[in-house]
């Protein structure tokens, strides 16, 4: 069974980067054919998908998150990091890594604020 466990600040400052590692146990990063994803939820609103890493390492993010967005992996740790620069107010949010769509972290809730 796969799980995947969310990492990081709660609490980030504007302007600053918000950086979240997720830990994967129970499957590898590169296992053929598993995407690995962020996602996350903002107050009221919907589920939305930020980037993913593939079991090769390559990557493909949002459009409209990708000036500010990377996504990258420790293989010898089983763990995919997040990064979000230049953060506001609105990237308030419950961040998700998940595994394709059926796996998913218990979330973790980032707070950006002076």
């Amino acid at each position: 069974q796969v799980q995947l466990q969310e990492s990081g600040p709660g609490l980030v400052k504007p302007s600053q980067t918000l950086s979240l590692t997720c830990t994967v146990s129970g499957g590898s990063l590169t296992t053929n054919d598993y995407y690995w994803s962020w996602i996350r939820q903002s107050p009221g609103k919907g589920l939305e998908w930020m980037g993913a890493i593939g079991y090769s390492g390559s990557t493909a993010y949002s459009p409209s998150l990708k000036s500010r967005t990377s996504i990258s992996r420790d293989t010898s740790k089983n763990q995919f990091t997040l990064q979000l620069s230049s953060v506001t107010p609105e990237d308030t949010a419950v961040y998700y890594c998940v595994l394709g769509v059926g796996y998913w972290g218990q979330g973790t809730q980032v707070t950006v604020s002076s």
